[in-house]
């Protein structure tokens, strides 16, 4: 599985940095009897809602496509959390 999620970190870096996103972390996790793709990502000056949608948007087709992952998942895709 790392190798998987090492090609679909490499294969959506290049267009997050074409959004001035960061890919911080790429897991697949079992949580309460679901998979999850988890995606976090960053931005300087932090990234909202709008940059999530745009950069889900984005990233989607290209995991679709690689079609890496056998079993049914969730991709979630989110903004690293920032302390105060």
């Amino acid at each position: 599985m790392e190798e998987k999620l090492k090609r679909i970190r490499d294969a959506i870096t290049g267009p997050m940095k074409e959004l001035s996103i960061i890919v911080d972390e790429v897991i697949y996790v079992k949580e309460n009897g679901y998979n999850f793709l988890k995606i976090t990502l960053d931005k300087v000056n932090g990234l909202d809602m709008d940059g999530i949608v745009e950069a889900t948007n984005v990233i989607n087709p290209i995991v679709d496509e690689l079609d890496l992952i056998d079993e049914e998942y969730v991709l979630d895709i989110s903004s690293k959390e920032r302390g105060n």
